[in-house]
């Protein structure tokens, strides 16, 4: 029977990609700020997602916007729609670096697990690519390349030395693919095979660059022809898209496949240049997982602001991939049916307010640009509260929060005081039994996507 494999292989059978078909679910909301909506993912700003399983923990490893950041971003879960926000040990901007380097900051991780067991990290630091090694993906990660690239920025100064993705074929063979271009044009692809230890070349690196490539090479397998999907186009603006091309073996020759792109711009779904993406496998179906423009786009001045989203991959018979059809509310076999948003409350006085309680991720509400803000949730009757978690903008900083009760709305007792707090969600732990919460946020134009109130047992 013809099989798929992705750059997981057998070592992580959960990865595996199988053509299986799947309904949409008929109650995807119709605009990006509806409630409920399964994407974007994950809270925040992320982009360039490498996507692995181990054990019952799902990795999401990914770049940190706006345009990167001294570390990487790593999300976890057990369930695969409740994440929890982490930052590796390694690589760091100053721990990645070389006489060669530029100055971009840490992107574009790619995550395997080898043949040999251990699992091992490519990743963009300075305009090169560098390896680390880790028992787990939850790590420790440490370099493993005696402290320098793997590629450097000169080993070709025509192209840009960044995006590597290792695919591991059905024989045990590791391949590392790798490259973009210059001023967003010209693009080039190179391959290499690699040796057991997974950090040495097995021979030259060849340039196997298909019609239409400028970065983000993602290599996957179908009825014995490989299929190497990659983006085309600017990730800044409207143009991003993903296009896959087809060869005969892991170096090619590689020639676009007729239905590519395969995931492009949907400007009146408000789908905004979706690109730079993974594939994995969840109860036998595939998945395209991949980041787009936040929203509202464009984003005010030049920020850089993108999300991450997942959505179905059909394989067809002949081993072509069909066009994917991007979603708001995207529903993944093997994950929880919904993410766990606590209590249901309603927001008194401020209406802005509802953002922080409709289980989607890419509609925020906001403190003021001038001072702090305060919402005002109520539970319908008096519940036993244990706290709150809440997701902030952006998990790397620090905000402050305090959280009062009122049985009535009206006489209201601190139960959590001042205080800064960092990371996503952020867990506030103040038990007490009440109908009405205060959550004031001290941090001037402070986002935050949810606010959930976890209840406990009677009153």
């Amino acid at each position: 029977m013809p099989y798929l494999t992705s750059r997981r292989r057998r070592w992580a059978p959960a990865l595996l990609l199988l053509a299986a078909p799947l309904t949409l679910a008929a109650d995807e909301p119709a605009r990006w700020d509806a409630p409920g909506a399964g994407n974007p993912l994950l809270p925040g700003y992320f982009a360039d997602p490498s996507i692995v399983r181990d054990g019952n923990r799902w990795y999401i490893f990914a770049t940190i916007d706006p345009w990167g950041d001294d570390r990487l971003g790593l999300w976890t879960s057990e369930n695969g729609r409740d994440w929890r926000f982490s930052t590796p040990d390694w690589p760091t901007k100053a721990a990645a670096t070389s006489p060669t380097s530029g100055d971009s900051k840490v992107w574009a991780p790619s995550v395997v697990r080898a043949p040999n067991g251990r699992w091992y990290m490519y990743v963009s630091v300075g305009s090169e690519v560098w390896v680390g090694t880790a028992p787990t993906p939850a790590g420790p990660w440490r370099d493993a390349n005696g402290g320098k690239p793997l590629i450097a920025r000169d080993f070709a100064p025509a192209y840009h030395m960044i995006d590597a993705e290792a695919f591991v074929d059905d024989d045990g063979q590791a391949y590392l693919y790798w490259g973009s271009g210059l001023n967003w044009t010209n693009g080039h692809c190179f391959v290499v095979k690699l040796k057991p230890d997974m950090v040495t070349f097995d021979g030259t690196p060849r340039d196997v660059t298909p019609e239409n490539y400028f970065e983000g090479p993602f290599m996957m397998k179908a009825h014995g022809r490989y299929l190497l999907t990659y983006s085309d186009g600017n990730t800044t603006k409207d143009t991003y898209k993903v296009r896959y091309a087809i060869g005969p073996s892991p170096f090619g020759p590689f020639h676009e496949a007729p239905n590519s792109p395969l995931l492009q711009t949907d400007a009146a779904r408000d789908i905004i240049s979706p690109g730079h993406h993974a594939v994995f496998r969840s109860q036998g179906q595939s998945y395209i997982l991949y980041h787009r423009q936040a929203l509202p786009w464009p984003q005010p001045g030049d920020a850089v602001l993108r999300q991450v989203a997942v959505d179905p991959l059909t394989v067809e018979a002949d081993g072509t991939l069909a066009r994917v059809r991007p979603t708001h509310g995207s529903q993944v076999a093997g994950f929880a049916a919904a993410r766990d948003h606590g209590l249901t409350w309603t927001p008194i006085g401020d209406r802005a307010a509802a953002k922080a309680a409709d289980d989607n991720y890419a509609t925020l509400w906001r403190a003021r640009p001038d001072g702090s803000g305060t919402i005002v949730a109520d539970l319908g009757s008096v519940r036993r509260v244990n706290g709150s978690r809440l997701r902030p903008e952006f998990a790397t900083r620090r905000y402050t929060y305090a959280v009062a009760a009122s049985r009535d709305g009206k006489t209201w007792t601190p139960v959590l005081v001042p205080g800064g707090h960092q990371g996503s969600p952020v867990t506030l732990r103040h038990p007490v039994d009440t109908r009405y919460l205060r959550l004031t946020v001290a941090t001037p134009a402070a986002g935050l996507w949810e606010w959930s109130i976890d209840g406990g047992r009677g009153r």
